[in-house]
């Protein structure tokens, strides 16, 4: 797994004991679990035109995994904004 800068500095500091744990405050509970909550809310729907064996391998795939088509491509584009993925441009 590719760690950022930020995750190496606080995986070292877990490593080497620099951490201190507390028990999170009421106020931190509620805000850790909005966090979650906006975090897999999905509230946008999009219309796509996909080549059909696009449409018929991506479904196959979905279903190798065991996960909703839709989820797959939405996984994929997420990945790809966030950076995990990168398109090669054809020339």
């Amino acid at each position: 797994m590719k760690f950022d800068e930020e995750e190496e500095m606080i995986l070292s500091a877990i490593e080497n004991d620099e951490v201190e744990a507390r028990t999170p405050s009421k106020e931190d509970i509620e805000f850790i679990k909005e966090t979650a909550k906006n975090t897999f809310k999905k509230n946008k729907s999009i219309t796509i035109r996909l080549y059909e064996h696009d449409y018929v391998n991506i479904q196959k795939k979905a279903m190798e995994m065991g996960i909703p088509y839709q989820t797959l491509i939405s996984g994929l584009i997420h990945r790809y904004v966030e950076g995990d993925v990168s398109l090669k441009t054809v020339s």
